[in-house]
């Protein structure tokens, strides 16, 4: 469950004026979109290569989210053939009309643009429904008996009417706006208020350029017009240019139950010098939208870390500590695997997760991999390796950025290792390797961070003090250095050259500090 930051906000009477910590959802969780149904809020974020595919999040109050699933959990929805994390699944929209969730996104490299409908946010959500417009971060409008869609091809953002049951083009495709002239305008969502449509997009690409910008009309289908003060959020200015946070945009706006305006959008935050590693994570704003005028977010100002908003009195954050154990055979939402996972390299035998390998991590075909984003700068992860396997066989634990970019900390029968396998957006390729000597069948592996290293160290049945064997810094695995949309996940792996074997993991804990 995501950890608790503040009470609810989302009342009637909003008197108080308290300090909102972000991200509000931490760790690889980029792209939100959200919808209000009643009391509830749905969100949802892009997964790319990962299955199953974009999360999906509950809350009451757009501060504590509780992932409740995720929306694609069958390869039937989401084939992810040779997908990497330049591909897969790009920014999807969730929303809500008479009675049904409709999620629609974008499979970059297998299929385009295709939504998924369910009764019920947890699921189960149906089979694709394909469309005919193509371009990526497809949303959709519903107004009059009509279904609109928008998306981004030939970096226009373009408009259609479709068949929300079938996917049916029934319009042509019409060109709304360009944007301000930013590369990359993307990310269109459109809303209606005041007797205007708005058409909130990004701009300037996901980096540090990354921004909102918007536009209106009377009429769907335009012309626009662009609103004078934009970008509406940036810290790609003077004023936010020195803080933590950088990257800010890709936002859906939401109103709550007290008729107050927010918006979620993506941001990153810098760790160890100009580098992030824990990806593209969720944020959250408030919005002044007074009537017939343009919204306004976070009062003009950029976005740290801690803002300033009209709410409630704030809690303490609570870092979480999760111990998993294998007995109940089933891993919660929160776990992944690269690609579509080979279901007979996964097995619960005993209480004790076994896995099986099939390639490697570097090789991105469907290696055996199962780990969850790291969610904190702060953590430590741990776990338990009984080998049974040849000495061509390695198990352990890695930190996963990209294939070409990763730490992995394993151990086989001649030893415990530590490597990293990099290569970096320049291209080149980097690569070293720690050792220690032969050790027992049974071993435990830790991995600590301090949001600028990671730290390795071991411990065997004979020792009850950990072993360090090294550190490694985080920029090894961050967007600058190795590429990709994501962020760090951290998880259990196994690698062999040779004939068949298995790892068998114990229990994987997961701290914050």
């Amino acid at each position: 469950m995501k950890k608790l930051l503040f009470t609810l906000f989302a009342l009637p009477v909003l008197t108080a004026t308290a300090q909102l910590h972000n991200p509000v959802i931490p760790g690889y969780h980029p792209d939100p979109s959200v919808c209000r149904v009643g009391d509830d809020f749905f969100l949802v974020n892009s997964s790319f290569q990962y299955f199953p595919g974009v999360p999906i999040y509950h809350s009451k109050d757009l501060v504590n989210w509780e992932q409740i699933g995720n929306v694609l959990d069958r390869e039937s929805q989401l084939p992810l053939r040779g997908a990497s994390s330049w591909l897969g699944i790009y920014a999807p929209t969730i929303r809500y009309h008479e009675g049904a969730y409709y999620m629609i996104t974008t499979n970059v490299g297998n299929g385009g643009n295709f939504m998924v409908t369910a009764k019920d946010p947890k699921g189960p959500w149906s089979e694709p429904i394909w469309l005919e417009q193509q371009g990526i971060d497809p949303s959709l409008w519903f107004e009059d008996g009509k279904c609109y869609m928008v998306s981004n091809p030939d970096n226009t953002i373009m408009l259609c009417e479709i068949d929300p049951q079938t996917g049916k083009q029934l319009t042509k495709s019409k060109a709304l706006w360009r944007g301000t002239g930013g590369r990359y305008p993307e990310g269109p969502h459109l809303y209606k208020k005041d007797g205007y449509y708005y058409l909130l997009i990004s701009e300037g690409g996901t980096e540090l350029a990354h921004r909102l910008t918007i536009a209106r009309s009377k009429n769907i289908d335009g012309p626009y017009e662009v609103n004078p003060d934009n970008p509406i959020l940036t810290n790609c200015c003077m004023a936010g240019q020195g803080m933590q946070v950088q990257g800010t945009g890709h936002g859906d706006f939401v109103q709550a139950q007290d008729g107050s305006w927010w918006v979620v959008f993506l941001a990153y935050r810098n760790f160890g010098g100009s580098y992030h590693h824990l990806g593209r994570e969720t944020y959250l704003a408030p919005v002044e939208w007074k009537k017939g005028e343009w919204p306004v977010i976070n009062g003009g100002n950029p976005i740290d870390t801690v803002i300033q908003v009209r709410t409630l009195a704030p809690q303490k954050v609570q870092p979480r500590s999760i111990h998993t154990l294998f007995n109940k055979g089933v891993l919660g939402p929160e776990w992944v695997y690269l690609q579509n996972p080979l279901p007979q390299n996964y097995a619960v035998v005993d209480g004790k997760l076994h896995l099986s390998s099939h390639g490697s991590l570097a090789d991105n075909q469907q290696p055996t991999f199962v780990g969850r984003r790291q969610e904190s700068a702060n953590m430590t992860v741990e776990t338990e390796v009984t080998l049974h396997a040849p000495e061509t066989s390695t198990y352990g634990l890695a930190v996963y950025q990209i294939n070409d970019g990763y730490l992995s900390f394993y151990v086989n029968t001649r030893g415990v290792y530590l490597d990293y396998r990099v290569k970096s957006v320049n291209g080149h390729h980097q690569y070293m390797e720690w050792r220690e000597g032969s050790i027992p069948d049974k071993v435990r592996l830790r991995i600590t961070s301090n949001g600028e290293r990671y730290y390795f160290s071991y411990a065997t049945d004979q020792d009850k003090d950990f072993r360090s064997l090294g550190a490694l810094e985080c920029p090894l695995v961050s967007t600058e250095m190795v590429g990709g949309f994501t962020g760090v996940t951290i998880g259990m792996f196994t690698e062999c050259s040779d004939g068949e074997n298995y790892g068998e993991f114990s229990y994987f804990e997961y701290t914050e500090k």
